[in-house]
């Protein structure tokens, strides 16, 4: 099976190159750097362990922040961090600058793979939470490179699709050499795929092992005072919103200003940044006066829509806000990260598709901290209940926050699993 898989990449990769190209036309970081994504990375020769680290983007590098600090502490190691996307080079950057050496993961290609690991010849393989590609975990295998799964997550659709190849997903599994998995039924869910029980640890989700530090929580006050304005007005943040909900989101809101006499601010934050632009322009044909963060300058008390058309501040974003929207549940996206505004104390709203992040969910919803919604009506009624009564806003945010504090501990039980390698 895994050489027909092989077959299939070497026949679509012309139309993986096409797709890059195009996707370079809106964002030119697309078209560089091609030769690492064959393999072909500088070699490593600095005497030091090297750790190679693969996240796809945004959200893993965010969720990986903790355990690469955290290897970075550690002596005579070196770490390599790679990921898919230019957004997540661009945020590797920021958050380690030169400590780390970035570049892009290789095609899952056995002659890109082998270019790879000639050169950089890691001594411990790591992937975040659903990384699981058959060739690349196969050629570490051949070379003995352990390869470590955490914060693994499988959803039921995730697991009924890697059912379908199941002659491919259970070699690969089966060849992992440790897995630290998120929760018990996610584990399950592995194991019934191939995994082993002697090499699956529950671990819990590393997204809890949230730090809001003194420059988060400065820049995020310093952010509200600019945006509340006098007299003060609610804040509602909708981030990681994808193409499909902007729409209900908007009329979710003209509902809101219709029927409050507040002056409410909806921080409007798109998913993917080649976004921006089409959902200020959307904001704009809706009629709202329309701004962009970009640009820097505090929202004046006529700006109804702030767009957050920047990379890297969601976290920050949320401390401005009172009630958070999290995205990508509107649509059957399975959800976004629901513990950032459940770190900061938020009362959270969602859509019903959430299959990314099931059993944070459950806990939310268990707690009274995360209300589902189906539509633009069921929003606004839920917006305006919130912006109208504090101590709803109050007792609902107190409820998330503590189940974000209750669910503490993954990161060092994931570091325990990794440093057996070391």
């Amino acid at each position: 099976m895994r050489w027909l898989y092989t077959l299939l990449l070497y026949l679509l990769t012309p139309l993986l190159l096409l797709r890059l190209r195009l996707l370079a036309r809106r964002n030119p970081a697309w078209g560089q750097r091609w030769g690492e994504r064959f393999g072909r990375v500088p070699p490593q020769e600095t005497g030091r362990t090297l750790v190679w680290l693969h996240t796809a983007s945004v959200g893993e590098v965010l969720a990986a922040a903790p355990v690469a600090r955290a290897l970075l502490q550690e002596p005579g190691l070196q770490l390599l961090m790679t990921t898919t996307t230019p957004t997540g080079a661009d945020r590797v950057a920021a958050l380690f600058g030169d400590q780390v050496q970035h570049v892009y993961a290789p095609f899952d290609l056995p002659g890109s793979v082998r270019r790879f690991l000639d050169r950089v010849q890691p001594r411990l393989y790591l992937m975040m939470e659903t990384e699981l590609w058959p060739n690349t975990l196969a050629a570490c295998r051949a070379r003995e490179i352990p390869g470590v799964l955490i914060n693994g997550r499988l959803s039921e659709k995730s697991a009924r699709g890697y059912q379908r190849f199941a002659g491919l997903t259970r070699p690969m599994l089966q060849g992992l050499t440790e897995a630290g998995i998120q929760n018990r039924a996610d584990a399950e869910r592995f194991q019934d795929l191939g995994l082993r029980p002697d090499a699956t640890h529950i671990t819990g989700s590393i997204k809890f092992d949230l730090t809001l530090d003194d420059s988060v929580r400065e820049r995020a006050a310093a952010l509200r005072t600019q945006w509340q304005g006098n007299p003060a007005r609610p804040i509602w943040i909708a981030a990681s919103t994808h193409d499909g909900e902007d729409g209900p989101l908007l009329e979710a809101f003209a509902q809101v200003r219709a029927q409050t006499t507040s002056n409410p601010l909806l921080v409007l934050v798109p998913r993917h940044p080649e976004r921006f632009d089409s959902v200020a322009e959307l904001s704009n044909e809706r009629g709202f006066v329309t701004a962009r963060r970009s640009t820097g300058e505090a929202p004046g008390a006529d700006v109804q829509v702030l767009v957050g058309d920047v990379m890297g501040e969601l976290l920050t974003l949320y401390g401005a806000s009172d009630i958070a929207f999290v995205g990508g549940s509107l649509i059957d996206n399975g959800g976004h990260n629901l513990i950032e505004p459940a770190a900061w104390g938020l009362p959270i709203l969602s859509g019903p598709s959430l299959y990314n992040f099931a059993e944070v969910s459950d806990l939310l919803k268990e707690a009274g901290a995360l209300q589902v919604v189906e539509n633009a009506k069921d929003l606004a009624g839920q917006v305006i209940s919130l912006i109208e009564t504090e101590e709803l806003r109050t007792v609902r945010g107190q409820a998330a926050r503590e189940v974000a504090e209750a669910n503490r501990g993954a990161l060092e039980k994931t570091l325990t699993l990794i440093r057996r390698y070391l």
